[in-house]
């Protein structure tokens, strides 16, 4: 998803009711995953369903084989509710993408805890990008700044702060610079860690393998996220730089190498997401096919 539609997301309250879902998926087989650790998904994937019956999605997450979740806003429920939901469908949520007011940083370290996540990471940040198309060098620059003073605060909670991607912070600043990197550099790799959207990060033109090799060990979490190639993008002409979202297996991400370089640089949590539009089938049932794939590299 992109910034703007995150944030939404987050701040928006969603109305909680106690619609079915169907298919009723039936329970996975318990083969191996992708660094034999439980697959995850962003809840941001499964808004849909979510809205309408938040514990019935959650327990089809978990039949269908998911082991982990990202949350992502809770509605109209509090972090304490939304764990029960998690326990109650047998799903752990290492990772909770939430708001960050900098005057404001207890109750949103409240709610990680509440939900036993262990990094707080943040969706996006209002102050990161101006037009939230291109990061400046300057905008970097206050962005580390912000990040430190957040991951400062995140430490004395015993928390760790994440800082995911989009595309923005890769757009050009002359000569191959890009906002990324200066984020990279000028944050505390101790109290800064970032969780690479590899699917926004290629879609920006850069490579996450170059990362995990430059940067070990500042990447514990990725986004698992796939996109179609360019010809297929013609109902979107009119906006040609938006990014499409595709099933895996099903766009332009070979997510082998990958896997086998994050594994190497001290890899925690993988979580799927997918971008819309969900015309080729619905959001969970995208969600088994991108289950089914990462299930297959093990």
């Amino acid at each position: 998803m992109n910034a703007e539609s995150r944030r939404r997301f987050l701040i928006q309250s969603s109305r909680l009711g106690a619609a079915a879902l169907a298919p009723t998926w039936l329970p996975r087989r318990a083969f191996a995953n992708p660094l034999g650790r439980r697959i995850g998904i962003q809840l941001y994937m499964v808004n849909i369903p979510m809205q309408t019956d938040p514990a019935g999605t959650l327990k089809k997450l978990r039949q269908i084989g998911f082991g982990e979740v990202e949350s992502a806003g809770f509605g109209k429920l509090s972090a304490k509710q939304f764990r029960e939901l998690l326990d109650d469908a047998g799903l752990a949520c290492p990772s909770a993408h939430l708001q960050f007011d900098i005057n404001n940083l207890g109750s949103t370290f409240e709610d990680a805890h509440a939900l036993g996540a262990g990094y707080a990471a943040s969706g996006s940040l209002p102050a990161a990008a101006s037009s939230m198309r291109s990061m400046s060098l300057d905008e970097a620059k206050r962005t580390a700044a912000l990040v430190n003073r957040i991951g400062e605060a995140a430490k004395r909670a015993g928390l760790q702060y994440v800082y995911h991607n989009h595309d923005f912070e890769f757009a050009d600043q002359g000569g191959g610079a890009v906002g990324y990197d200066v984020l990279l550099r000028e944050s505390d790799p101790e109290l800064v860690k970032f969780e690479i959207d590899c699917g926004w990060m290629i879609f920006a033109g850069h490579d996450p393998i170059d990362y995990f090799k430059k940067y070990p060990n500042r990447f514990p979490m990725i986004h698992v996220k796939d996109f179609l190639p360019a010809h297929d993008k013609s109902a979107m002409a009119a906006n040609a730089a938006q990014m499409l979202g595709a099933e895996l297996g099903h766009g332009v991400v070979d997510y082998k190498p990958i896997f086998a370089a994050a594994e190497k640089t001290g890899l925690q949590h993988y979580f799927v997401e997918q971008e819309g539009p969900f015309s080729r089938m619905d959001q969970l049932q995208a969600a088994r096919v991108d289950y089914d794939y990462l299930h297959s590299m093990g």
